[in-house]
């Protein structure tokens, strides 16, 4: 029935494309042209408004450096589920496929399966791997062609509720590991009655950030299940007993995107919070009232060598095999994605940590903004001292799936309801998964 379900849709939408085509409609779809002032037109697909903006703005600046190549940038901006449906019928039935596209991370094995419908980007990114973070472009390749080319690194870091440290006189830069972080947490509760950190128990922010930080992560490289690796298990078991402790709380609402927890945070809720460097648009849009009493600093270690981050979340940008002009497409892509100029942007614009390192050091990211007036102007110290230890998960095509075990069975359950134990609830899952 899925069959010819799926059958029908394809020859819904080649049917669909055909008739745009005889209409001289094409504004959706990879058929590139000329435009009346003589730039070829590109399309674009995206699911984030911001991410069309941006795009919208390095066309503008690539046409005023480019006047013998100009493009007519065509962005559409479609609901996320929508977009990345519409893409891979698109690309299954070989019609309707825009030019250039953005492919969140955990989708975007979707479309490496079998041949990629996708155009190769090494020649693009090989001249300026030795400046970026690799692991961020090893997430979007098959084979050891790369695919895809990140917005940021999304480095994992902590953020630290800096009053209720000073109440309890503890110094962030004396916290080098997690079992530092657990005597730290017991000073922190027992002087403000207020929790050291929050725990996602509906979300995967918390556990799988500190999991891929030690090289562990759900999958292997091969795609294999390791869930239930001793790590995963000591992990999940860590954060088990700083809740039974009271060292930490469960996320009010279940997770650090909730609107009940912007507010118990805003208010002073707890002391830290782990997530990722995108996440600061939260507290400068959500949480005013922490202007200027919230520090960042990179994760506590799990053992004396052990790394301090891992790069969580992403978009891959593709090209994808539709594309008329592919060698201007591919230009243009390393125009806005890769070139220092654009990293720079990516962080004025969208306030992402870019995939460049080395513009992390440049003046023009201590320029003021609502991040370095919020935070402070040492954002960037930050990273560059985590440089060599950004790990990256594996990302299978059952990588939703996972996740959505490992919240709703694992960490509910661990976690929350306090039903099974880390072990039982991680090797449930892995055996369902091994399944799939």
């Amino acid at each position: 029935m899925k069959k010819w379900s799926l059958l029908l849709l394809v020859l819904f939408m080649a049917v669909s494309t055909f008739l745009a085509g005889c209409s001289g409609d094409s504004s959706n779809s990879g058929q590139s042209s000329k435009g009346a002032n003589g730039a070829t037109k590109l399309t674009l697909w995206t699911f984030g408004e911001q991410h069309a903006k941006f795009f919208e703005f390095m066309a503008d600046e690539w046409n005023k450096t480019h006047p013998d190549k100009k493009i007519q940038l065509e962005t559409t901006t479609y609901p996320y589920d929508d977009m990345h449906n519409k893409l891979l019928l698109s690309l299954q039935s070989g019609v309707g496929a825009p030019d250039i596209v953005d492919i969140e991370i955990s989708r975007f094995s979707n479309y490496l399966k079998g041949k990629p419908q996708l155009v190769e980007l090494n020649d693009i990114i090989d001249p300026v791997k030795d400046k970026a973070i690799q692991s961020r472009f090893d997430i979007y390749s098959k084979d050891g062609k790369y695919y895809g080319i990140d917005f940021h690194v999304g480095a994992t870091v902590i953020y630290y509720n800096k009053e209720l440290l000073d109440k309890a006189g503890v110094n962030p830069d004396e916290i080098v590991t997690w079992d530092d972080f657990r005597e730290a947490g017991k000073k922190v509760v027992s002087a403000t009655g207020k929790p050291m950190m929050t725990i996602e128990t509906d979300g995967p922010w918390t556990y799988w950030p500190l999991v891929v930080q030690q090289g562990s992560d759900f999958y292997d490289k091969d795609g294999k299940v390791i869930l239930d690796k001793d790590i995963n298990i000591k992990t999940l078991t860590f954060l088990k007993q700083l809740l039974d402790e009271k060292i930490a709380i469960a996320a009010p609402g279940g997770n650090h995107h909730a609107e009940e927890y912007y507010g118990f945070m805003n208010k002073g809720g707890a002391a830290s919070v782990v997530m990722p460097m995108w996440y600061m648009v939260r507290f400068t849009d959500y949480m005013p009232d922490l202007k200027g009493k919230i520090i960042i600093k990179p994760m506590p270690k799990w053992t004396a060598d052990g790394k301090r981050s891992a790069g969580m979340g992403g978009t891959g940008t593709a090209i994808t095999n539709q594309c008329k002009n592919v060698e201007l497409a591919k230009e243009f892509l390393a125009f806005a994605k890769l070139s220092k100029e654009a990293n720079i942007q990516i962080w004025k614009q969208l306030g992402f940590d870019p995939i460049r390192w080395d513009v992390w050091s440049d003046s023009a990211l201590k320029e003021p903004n609502k991040y370095t007036e919020y935070f402070g102007d040492y954002i960037f110290d930050v990273l560059m001292s985590v440089k060599d230890e950004i790990n990256s998960p594996t990302v299978t095509e059952n990588t939703p799936k996972m996740n959505e075990l490992v919240v709703q069975t694992v960490l509910y359950k661990v976690l929350k309801e306090k039903s099974m134990s880390p072990e039982q609830a991680l090797k449930k899952v892995a055996d369902e998964m091994r399944k799939q």
